[in-house]
């Protein structure tokens, strides 16, 4: 058995559910479930949000692998692929080459179109206005600003910009428009259209992530994600307020 491709080939998959926003268990628990189905006899993985080991046994020989984790998002569409695909290979026998393919399309699957992105931003955005005491006024206004926070955030993501810079533009770019379409009488209430439009920031994934590790036992994984989140929030929070404090101390 080539253990060195077994490896690269079971930390490609924690790799991918990693990087998709999955917990720290499932990722590990992933790799030693396809290390385990083609016949190694011990496999121990250490993941972090940051970074994964493995190290794979089989007889006398021992790999281990190192990968650098740069960028996590949400992907709930590829985490569900790779589960069902452990799954399978529970009840059925691939080969290494085919689990390596499967791994590699759903890696360059993607996850919505545009439109799609652009819709649900204008839907979600504006649905929390409402829910948090705005009328339709506001609903159209944060649903306005919403595909304005999804553009910005994915060109900034495609620059390679700094995830607290993205955040904190965004921040400003909504405080700002928000107290535009106010000023012109277009929405009623400045903090609800806010408070709605920067819901699409909010780490809410990172925030649930971090209480499951912790609860857990993974101490380290979830201290981390907790301080992402914080940082985040952090940032949305420096990008707004900023904003807010100089146009209101014009008026």
């Amino acid at each position: 058995m080539n253990i060195n491709k077994l490896l690269k080939i079971s930390t490609l998959a924690g790799q991918i559910l990693l990087e998709s926003g999955a917990e720290t268990y499932r990722v590990e628990e992933t790799i030693i479930k396809i290390c385990t189905a083609f016949g190694a006899h011990n496999t121990e993985s250490f993941v972090i949000p940051t970074g994964i080991i493995s190290t794979v046994t089989y007889e006398d020989n021992v790999s281990t692998l190192v990968v650098r984790i740069k960028y996590r998002g949400v992907d709930l569409n590829k985490i569900d692929k790779i589960n069902d695909l452990s799954r399978k290979l529970q009840n059925s026998l691939i080969t290494l080459e085919e689990l390596d393919d499967e791994l590699k399309k759903i890696n360059n699957s993607f996850q919505y179109s545009f439109f799609v992105n652009i819709l649900f931003s204008f839907l979600i955005t504006g649905s929390f206005s409402v829910l948090f005491g705005g009328n339709m006024h506001d609903f159209l206004c944060a649903g306005l600003i919403g595909p304005v926070i999804k553009i910005v955030t994915h060109v900034c993501t495609y620059l390679s910009i700094n995830e607290f810079f993205i955040n904190a533009l965004s921040g400003a770019i909504t405080a700002l428009l928000a107290f535009i379409l106010v000023k012109f009488n277009i929405g009623h209430n400045l903090d609800m259209i806010i408070i709605g439009s920067i819901m699409l920031l909010v780490p809410g994934l990172t925030i649930t992530n971090a209480i499951r590790d912790t609860i857990a036992g993974d101490i380290l994984s979830g201290l981390a994600k907790a301080a992402e989140a914080f940082l985040i929030a952090v940032s949305i929070a420096a990008g707004t307020g900023g904003v807010l404090s100089v146009l209101l101390s014009n008026l």
